[in-house]
């Protein structure tokens, strides 16, 4: 809560900055230079953040990503656990998410490509302190402002979740229903997906209400899906009602 109140109170800086001078190109390169020391261009890559981490460190992603989000996040997992702050720039990544979608300012400018990258930057930059969020995700936010992937960050930040997961030996299943479960059906519920995936992973419930599925439950975990709805069960009972039915006796 103090976080978010203090991501808050920094909006008010992206206004300044749309409107204040650009950082120099030194400040700049400086600053993406804290996160990643030898950059030599707008993107980075997993294999060069595994490769500027200590012999002694050696830290290998526990999820195969793909694509601009999954490179992103894979750096950002392995510059966190090295530093040892993983659940805290996942929270930061979540709170800045969540700032984006509160305000249609901010996640205009998140979005905008005609914004020059030193007032991105600047912008990151003073939103970051006025949040305090850790230094990985501050030097993490600016080379994505830089490379002018602020817009990918929600994308990024699920990706990096789902690695944070996989440390810790979690597997999130969302929960469908129409009204949020009672407890000690909830409680039930992930006793009987934890008998499913066995011991070495932990369940973590996740709800969603929709109230289109007019009944019962849709459970997703992993690459599973079990559909228990009233309105999938309906659509069965629909189909079959409609099939011809063979009225010649033999």
């Amino acid at each position: 809560m103090a976080m978010a109140q203090h991501l808050r109170q920094g909006l008010p800086s992206l206004r300044r900055v749309l409107t204040s001078d650009t950082l120099t190109a030194g400040h700049r390169s400086a600053s993406i230079k804290a996160f990643i020391p030898t950059l030599t261009n707008q993107e980075f890559s997993r294999n060069y953040a595994a490769a500027s981490a200590p012999k002694e460190q050696k830290i290998k992603v526990p999820l195969t990503m793909f694509g601009v989000s999954g490179n992103y996040a894979s750096a950002l997992y392995i510059a966190a656990v090295k530093a040892n702050v993983l659940d805290k720039v996942e929270s930061e990544l979540l709170t800045l998410v969540e700032a984006s979608k509160r305000s249609p300012t901010f996640s205009q400018f998140m979005k905008d490509l005609s914004v020059t990258a030193d007032t991105r930057m600047k912008a990151i930059n003073d939103i970051c302190a006025q949040a305090k969020f850790a230094d990985i995700t501050k030097n993490f936010l600016a080379v994505v402002a830089e490379s002018g992937r602020l817009g990918h960050i929600e994308r990024i930040a699920q990706r990096f979740a789902e690695l944070t997961m996989a440390h810790k030996g979690e597997i999130k299943a969302i929960v469908t229903s129409v009204i949020p479960l009672p407890p000690e059906e909830e409680k039930e519920l992930k006793e009987t997906l934890q008998d499913i995936i066995g011991h070495g992973k932990k369940v973590k419930v996740e709800q969603k209400i929709d109230t289109s599925i007019l009944g019962g439950l849709v459970v997703e975990f992993g690459q599973k899906v079990f559909d228990m709805s009233i309105r999938t069960r309906a659509r069965q009972m629909e189909r079959f009602l409609r099939e011809p039915v063979n009225l010649d006796s033999h």
